[in-house]
């Protein structure tokens, strides 16, 4: 009746090309023929259940009933008529309705297996056949093919589940309306106009990577949502680039991305011995290049994470150098004063490094141009109030030498200053 070396290559094959586990096949074969026998010579209600020898190709059926009492179970009226309580159940009411054909009483299952026990389920033999007409084979071929495709299903969504927010790579189908569809061997990913790097072009049979965002579960297959723009794709390069950020030795604190224009990125060594910043950078600008060049050319600024608030404004707003920084730790803001020649380079192109400064810290970062002049007034003031306070120090300083000599406790020769002073 069956191929059995047609159905191991089979088996071998699914296995191997689409990583649906044997067991699985098998039981969607089962199942098939379960349903092939019920079909052409079963009754109405009755559970079937096939037993498939891959080794001899020899197939046993079997009736499954379930074993109930009066407890488990709603009988029907002589009738055949279902009684009032069958009608009036509660949602926590877990009976079931009484078939012959799928349940046994447990008085007459003990005749029969003497320890049994409510819900354990009594196997009967069923006679084999090996003739199906055109009706039952083709039931038997849509359950395997259901059964396949949810084997397949539940295999891709395993293995691509365990990469998400990881770089994944595919080859571009088409583009639709915007929208890149990208073959990713066993699934296809989407990848949005959104989330795409402005002013890139995706061409057929194009090799592209991009960051797993999600797995979407549909009627009409899995779709695997893609990002080219999340700045979680910066961090994913990064980490293949450089071997101390998968070591664990250098940790990317914080990444603020516009995409396709200009990045920040702050990092830290938990080795004092290690630099963070020439990590990320590599011999001769190796390995930010390398980013650089997968993002289009975008500009990335990678700065040293700080857990001083103000210093970590200070590093975020390079390269503008900064005079002086307020903080206020309850609002979130800080007020940042920088010369007037500055102000331009720590705002940015149309706002964009206070911008991503702002993101890169989580505060809100407000620019205060100071003038040179207000600066060396300031310089003056600080140390005219300095000239001040040593002043008054050594007037102190003789009052209370005088008032010593005066009680008695000094003599002046002891309060003279001597030539070793």
């Amino acid at each position: 009746m069956f191929d059995l070396k047609v159905i191991h290559s089979v088996l071998d094959q699914l296995e191997e090309e689409r990583g649906i586990p044997r067991e699985k096949i098998m039981e969607a074969i089962e199942l098939a023929l379960a349903t092939a026998y019920k079909k052409e010579y079963g009754r109405k209600g009755q559970y079937i259940r096939a037993i498939f020898d891959i080794n001899t190709g020899k197939v046993e059926f079997c009736q499954v009933k379930t074993a109930v009492d009066g407890d488990t179970a709603i009988f029907p009226n002589e009738d055949g008529t279902l009684p009032e309580s069958a009608y009036d159940r509660s949602e926590d009411d877990e009976r079931v309705i009484f078939n012959d054909e799928q349940h046994i009483l447990l008085d007459i299952a003990r005749k029969i297996k003497k320890d049994v026990q409510v819900g354990e389920e009594l196997v009967f033999p069923l006679e084999s056949k090996e003739d199906y007409g055109r009706i039952a084979a083709q039931t038997a071929k849509q359950v395997i093919i259901q059964k396949i495709r949810e084997a397949e299903k539940i295999s891709v969504l395993n293995e691509f589940g365990k990469k998400e927010g990881e770089i994944v790579s595919g080859t571009v189908e088409r583009v639709e309306r915007g929208t890149v569809f990208i073959n990713m061997g066993r699934a296809v990913g989407l990848l949005p106009y959104d989330e795409q790097i402005p002013g890139e072009h995706y061409n057929q049979g194009e090799r592209i990577r991009a960051c797993l965002m999600r797995v979407e579960e549909t009627p009409r297959g899995i779709f695997l949502r893609l990002s080219r723009a999340t700045p979680h794709f910066l961090a994913e390069l990064f980490k293949i680039e450089v071997p101390e950020i998968a070591a664990g030795t250098v940790e990317v604190k914080a990444v603020a991305r516009e995409a396709g224009a200009r990045s920040k990125i702050a990092v830290h060594a938990s080795d004092s011995h290690i630099d963070p910043i020439g990590s990320m950078v590599g011999q001769r600008g190796v390995r930010v290049n390398t980013v650089m060049s997968e993002l289009g050319g975008e500009k990335i600024d990678i700065i040293e994470w700080s857990e001083n608030s103000a210093e970590f404004i200070e590093e975020a707003l390079s390269p503008a150098k900064v005079i002086n920084i307020k903080i206020n730790e309850q609002d979130k803001t800080a007020v940042v004063e920088v010369a007037e020649d500055q102000q331009s380079l720590a705002i940015g192109k149309g706002g964009q490094n206070v911008r991503l400064a702002a993101k890169l810290t989580g505060w809100r970062i407000d620019i205060q141009a100071v003038k040179v002049e207000d600066m060396e007034e300031d310089k003056n003031t600080h140390e005219t109030h300095k000239d001040h306070a040593e002043h008054e120090q050594e007037t102190i300083k003789e009052e209370d030498v005088a008032k010593l000599i005066d009680e008695g406790v000094l003599v002046e020769e002891d309060a003279a200053p001597t030539d070793e002073e």
